[in-house]
């Protein structure tokens, strides 16, 4: 899976905003923290929820539970507005 070519990644400081462009049904702005930012920057190529688990797992200290949780959040979220290529 990866972000959709009518999505735009755009980071604010700690703040991270994906922007649908025209070609996209989504109309909004999806705001997030770092953690969102990184998850969005793995799925700039083609990954795997797995890979991105495991990827977040080495960035940070946190534990593996709440990796996964966050990641499948951040990927409900994405799934629902149709941001993602799967």
């Amino acid at each position: 899976m990866k972000i959709k070519d009518t999505f735009l990644v755009h980071e604010a400081g700690n703040e991270t905003m994906l922007v649908p462009t025209g070609g996209a049904s989504f109309s909004g702005v999806v705001r997030g923290n770092q953690t969102l930012g990184a998850i969005l920057g793995l799925l700039k190529a083609e990954t795997t929820e797995e890979e991105i688990v495991t990827e977040l797992c080495k960035r940070y200290e946190v534990t593996r539970d709440v990796v996964e949780r966050d990641v499948k959040q951040a990927l409900e979220t994405l799934r629902r507005i149709d941001a993602l290529d799967e």
